[in-house]
C-alpha cells in the first residue's frame, strides 16, 4: 500500500507541487521553532499534517500513525543539524545527552507500538491534553522555583555563558533516566521531539543552563529519533515522499533556529508558543470529540 501512495504521489507531482512546498514551509518553520527552543519540531509537524488532511483533503493516505511515522523520520535531521550548529558553540552535554537516551530509547520504541492501538478520535484527545499540558507547562515555568534536587545530584557540571555568569548543576542518573523514559514514551507515541518536556525537567529539576538545556535535548532528539524511527518504518508508518518533503526545510529551519538562539532571547517566540500549543491541543480535543 505504501508503494501505491509513492507510485501515486510521483506520477501526479504537476498537481502535488504545492503540497510539497506546503511541506516544505511548514518543515521549515517546525525546524526553527524547534531548534530555538528545544522542542524537536514534532509538536507542530503531527497536528499540522493532520490538519492539511482532515480539513484540506490534501495528502492521501495520511493516518494519525503514519502523521506520527513521518514526524520521526523528519526530527533525525532537525536533531542532528540543530546538534552539529550547537557543537560549534560547545554548548552540547554530550555525556548527559547518552545517560538520558539510556531512558528515552526504550520509552521511546514502547511509545511507538502503543501508537497503533489508537484511533483518530482517541489520538487527537490524548495529543490534544498532552498539548495543553506542555503549554500550562511552559507558561508556568518562569514562575516555578528550582528544585533541590541539584543538593543529591552525582553528576555535577559547571558551565560559563559567553557573559561570564557560572551555573552549577547536577542529576542522579536514575532520575533522570526514569524521567526520560517516560519523556521517549510521549515522544515515540505522538511523533514529538520530547524536548517539550524534557527542556522544562532539565532547568527546574537539574538547573541546566537553559542554553545548555535546550542544545544537549536537541542532541536527544536526534538519538531518540532514530530508534523511534526504526520502528515506525518497521511498522510501516512512513509514508516516504511526505518525509522526503519534509527533510529539506527541517534541515535548514534547524540550522536557522539554532543561530536565532545564539543572538536573540526566545522569551517572546515561547510566549508565542505557549498561545500556539493551547489553541492546537483545544482543537484537536474538539475533534476528538466530535469526529
Amino acid at each position: 500500500m505504501e508503494d501505491v501512495y509513492s507510485l501515486n504521489f510521483f506520477i501526479k507531482a504537476d498537481t502535488q507541487l504545492e503540497w510539497i512546498i506546503l511541506l516544505v514551509v511548514t518543515a521549515l518553520c517546525a525546524g526553527i521553532i524547534g531548534s530555538l527552543v528545544g522542542l524537536g519540531g514534532g509538536i507542530i509537524i503531527v497536528p499540522a499534517v493532520l490538519y492539511f488532511h482532515n480539513s484540506l483533503g490534501l495528502l492521501d493516505g495520511l493516518t494519525p500513525q503514519k502523521a506520527v511515522g513521518i514526524s520521526t523520520v523528519m526530527m533525525i535531521f532537525t536533531g542532528l543539524s540543530s546538534t552539529l550548529s550547537y557543537i560549534k558553540y560547545k554548548r552540547v552535554d554530550y555525556k548527559t545527552g547518552l545517560i538520558f537516551f539510556i531512558g528515552s530509547g526504550p520509552g521511546g520504541i514502547l511509545g511507538s507500538y502503543v501508537n497503533k492501538m489508537l484511533d483518530l478520535n482517541s489520538f487527537n484527545l490524548f495529543f490534544g491534553t498532552f498539548i495543553i499540558i506542555v503549554s500550562v507547562v511552559l507558561m508556568i515555568k518562569d514562575k516555578l522555583k528550582p528544585s533541590k534536587l541539584i543538593n543529591s545530584a552525582t553528576v555535577k557540571k559547571t558551565f560559563i555563558n559567553q557573559n561570564g555568569k557560572e551555573y552549577i548543576y547536577g542529576y542522579r542518573p536514575i532520575i533522570a533516566i526514569s524521567i526520560c523514559f517516560i519523556v521517549g514514551f510521549c515522544s515515540g507515541l505522538f511523533g514529538i521531539g520530547g524536548g517539550s518536556l524534557i527542556v522544562p525537567a532539565m532547568i527546574l529539576l537539574f538547573l541546566f543552563p537553559p542554553h545548555v538545556a535546550i542544545a544537549t535535548s536537541m542532541f536527544l532528539v536526534f538519538l531518540s529519533s532514530i530508534t523511534n524511527s526504526v520502528t515506525h518504518i518497521a511498522l510501516g508508518n512512513v509514508i516516504w515522499p511526505y518525509a522526503i518533503a519534509l527533510i529539506p526545510g527541517a534541515w535548514f529551519g534547524a540550522k536557522i533556529g539554532a543561530y536565532i538562539n545564539t543572538k536573540l532571547k526566545s522569551s517572546t517566540l515561547v510566549s508565542i508558543l505557549r498561545i500556539m500549543l493551547l489553541v492546537i491541543g483545544v482543537k484537536l480535543i474538539f475533534e476528538g470529540f466530535t469526529g
